[in-house]
């Protein structure tokens, strides 16, 4: 995994989702890690803008629906990730797409 740099330089925290698709969906077995300064002890995790009980954990599988943060010390709390439960989902790849990339887009019901 990366994480971008801020543009003062400084290291920021970042959730990630394996696997990488946008929007994440709860039946696709969503794995989020956080990524960002600091020990892995000293992550502190958000569900739905709430302190959320996996405090210490780098990674863990999702199993509810919601919007998810988790925050470091060193480097702050990372962009929210969502995670869906719908029926129907159109998804795109995780990452920056530029005009001209091939895409490849998942439909699933």
């Amino acid at each position: 995994g990366w994480c971008p740099l801020s543009p003062a330089g400084v290291q920021t925290t970042q959730l990630l989702g394996e696997p990488p698709w946008i929007p994440a969906v709860l039946w696709d077995q969503v794995t989020l890690t956080c990524q960002g300064l600091g020990t892995t002890s000293a992550t502190t995790w958000y569900k739905d803008d709430q302190r959320w009980g996996q405090e210490g954990l780098n990674s863990f599988t999702v199993t509810e629906s919601g919007t998810y943060m988790c925050y470091r010390p060193s480097s702050g709390l990372s962009p929210p990730v969502t995670v869906l439960n719908d029926k129907l989902v159109l998804q795109v790849p995780a990452g920056p797409l530029l005009e001209g990339d091939m895409v490849t887009l998942r439909c699933r019901v």
